[in-house]
């Protein structure tokens, strides 16, 4: 089974300029992605799909293949993951003739997934034959229910979900407790078959399976206080050893 881990990183990120090769704990944060991908069970091939020339090269230092340079226009602040995902495919088959059977999306914006979490991943899709695409998630830390909007005036905050919408009384002033459970997407792992990107021209497609990742293992870099969060997390797990599969409580399920 061909297995192959894609690892997208713009040169163009805003929010932490050059993050995808900024130092975490010692290395270029993509590689921490690298490395756990190349540890996995299952995949076979690690790909870096990026515009820039300075990430090519770490990658390709940290045992990425980085067969092409992105097209800048798919690389912009509005490009989708189909557009790459798409876009690597396409160029592998054009070029080699080579299709994977499983394909992943590995955020280096994640460098605290493991090896472990990829498996769970492309696992929950061989044990789902009707499942098009598998996501990571876990329990939302923020509840929508306790969400607001800012009301066309500016003055007033409003319900960001009506009561129509919950059915129940103000929502936000209640116990979490009894709240419906809710869960986001890591973003860690993404999980396809590649029909699901070539053929639904989709990330998730019509019948998406998931799998449970802590939150300490789920965390995304967007922000400053993003990189200390991972920082402060990766030097404790440098001090315990490798983290255990994770098995979510019968409360979360």
């Amino acid at each position: 089974m061909n297995v192959l881990a894609i690892i997208p990183a713009r040169g163009g990120s805003k929010s932490i300029p050059r993050k995808n090769i900024r130092e975490l704990c010692g290395k270029p944060l993509i590689a921490w992605s690298i490395e756990e991908a190349k540890k996995s069970k299952y995949v076979t091939r690690v790909i870096c799909s990026t515009d820039d020339r300075e990430i090519a090269e770490v990658a390709a230092q940290y045992g990425a293949e980085v067969p092409f340079l992105r097209p800048a226009e798919i690389s912009g602040d509005l490009a989708t993951d189909v557009e790459f995902l798409t876009h690597t495919l396409n160029f592998l088959k054009e070029s080699e003739g080579y299709e994977p059977d499983v394909l992943l999306r590995l955020a280096p914006t994640s460098p605290l997934r493991t090896a472990e979490d990829i498996d769970v991943g492309i696992e929950t899709l061989m044990k789902n034959p009707e499942a098009d695409a598998v996501r990571a998630i876990h329990e939302s830390p923020k509840h929508p229910y306790k969400m607001w909007r800012i009301s066309e005036d500016g003055k007033y905050l409003q319900p960001f979900l009506p009561k129509e919408f919950t059915n129940m009384d103000e929502p936000y002033n209640g116990p979490r407790q009894l709240l419906p459970k809710v869960h986001v997407h890591t973003g860690a792992v993404d999980v396809y078959r590649p029909s699901t990107i070539l053929e639904l021209k989709s990330t998730s497609g019509r019948r998406l399976a998931f799998f449970w990742m802590p939150e300490e293992r789920s965390v995304n870099i967007d922000h400053e206080i993003d990189f200390q969060i991972a920082e402060t997390l990766m030097n404790r797990r440098s001090g315990e050893g490798r983290s255990p599969r994770y098995t979510p409580p019968e409360s979360l399920i």
